[in-house]
């Protein structure tokens, strides 16, 4: 996932999950009060604001080790920070999408998806691309519809 983060100036500054390490991953755990990884990327996909702020203040705290996750605030979350899926975690749901689909003979369950996933992009172009590369472009939208 992507945090983004709006700062005062306009300028986003944008971190990637993918990047921390295991002992981050731990702290950002901790930080939530013992809460498994995998509920804090359902978290995340939620736009949960202490999920987003824990993963800011881990890569924050990279450089100012003093940094506490009780005093580390983010002022205007909502209009400031968001979380969005990468392209490796398109492809991980469509692949999921597209074992229930075939099971089923129909492209309806990628189908109602595909509008969900593009809101969740960070880019909403991967998704049309992970569509394609599964052999499902009918499903993509028109190039001069792709802004999601």
């Amino acid at each position: 996932m992507i945090i983004t983060y709006v700062q005062d100036d306009g300028s986003t500054e944008e971190v990637s999950t993918d990047d921390l390490s295991a002992i981050e991953a731990a702290d950002v755990e901790q930080a939530m009060g013992e809460t498994p990884w995998r509920q804090i990327e359902d978290l995340l996909r939620a736009q949960d604001p202490t999920a987003m702020r824990a993963v800011l203040w881990v890569f924050r705290r990279r450089g100012d080790k003093t940094l506490k996750f009780g005093e580390f605030d983010v002022p205007g979350w909502k209009r400031r920070l968001k979380a969005r899926i990468e392209r490796h975690e398109i492809d991980d749901a469509l692949d999921s999408m597209l074992l229930e689909a075939l099971g089923a003979g129909e492209d309806s369950a990628i189908d109602a998806m595909a509008p969900h996933l593009r809101r969740l992009a960070h880019d909403p172009a991967d998704v049309d691309a992970a569509l394609v590369a599964l052999g499902k472009g009918h499903l993509a939208k028109a190039p001069a519809d792709s802004t999601g």
